[in-house]
């Protein structure tokens, strides 16, 4: 599986958009210091890859200058050609990265989960315009960094953009590998590996997963029509391998599935 294009299993911890709602409701509220306490404790539990070079007092500092963002099921985040200003790092829920042609062709390029992040690519262009839409397909959080703290972080770490140089070839490394599986792989193959790397995305549970997607939203991710994948969903249902429901894929035999597309 493409390391790059794997989404991370949420954590369950205590998050940033958890801390301020108790300092909110706290009698006389928490000070700016005991929120950044709090924060050290989640940092043990959820490390973005973009800040895990940092030392932990300077992560601190940075996430202490984010602002808590939340979304509803089906409600965009970004759109493609928004200017930028914002990189968000995600702390729970799950959000579809989506690109698009002129002619209004879309394909859903990847799901974020919490410890990913979105928006660092679109802060270094020039034109400083976002690259893909962005959607929450369920309630979600980020972490909202502006893109003045995000360029004060460059300027004081400069190994930041070795980081970013690094995370940015994986990401076009994992792409073109998805372009030639889209080319060259069989469909059957493509439904496999979707379905598995959706599993680790929304958590595997005594070697099954419950992937709350519609068909039409798998078909979109993999890149082919929806009744050809309804097609092989039906097979793997009739092997006993996934139940269907509406809005939702349940995996019976993760592990079953994985090894039915090579390494």
């Amino acid at each position: 599986m493409d390391p790059a294009l794997r989404p991370r299993k949420n954590h369950q911890l205590v998050t940033v958009s958890r801390i301020a709602d108790l300092r909110a409701a706290a009698p006389g509220g928490l000070s700016r210091r005991r929120v950044t306490l709090q924060l050290g404790l989640c940092l043990t539990s959820l490390v973005w890859p973009l800040l895990a070079t940092m030392k932990v007092e300077e992560r601190e500092a940075f996430l202490a200058l984010a602002r808590p963002r939340a979304f509803t099921r089906n409600e965009v985040v970004c759109h493609e050609g928004d200017p930028a200003d914002t990189l968000h790092l995600v702390e729970s829920g799950h959000l579809a990265v989506r690109s698009g042609l002129a002619t209004g062709v879309t394909a859903t390029l990847t799901i974020l989960s919490s410890g990913d992040y979105f928006g660092e690519l679109a802060l270094l262009r020039q034109d400083r315009r976002r690259t893909a839409t962005v959607m929450a397909l369920e309630p979600s959080r980020t972490l909202s960094v502006a893109a003045a703290a995000f360029d004060k972080l460059c300027v004081r770490n400069p190994h930041i953009e070795r980081v970013l140089s690094a995370l940015l070839a994986d990401r076009v490394d994992a792409l073109s590998r998805r372009l030639l599986e889209t080319m060259y792989e069989i469909l059957d193959r493509r439904v496999y590996r979707r379905l598995v790397e959706l599993a680790n995305a929304y958590g595997v549970d005594d070697g099954t997963a419950a992937i709350p997607l519609s068909q039409a939203h798998l078909a979109d991710l993999v890149g082919a029509a929806r009744p050809s994948v309804n097609q092989v969903l039906k097979r793997l249902a009739d092997q006993n391998l996934v139940k269907l429901g509406r809005e939702r894929i349940e995996l019976v035999d993760v592990a079953a599935l994985a090894r039915r597309y090579p390494q």
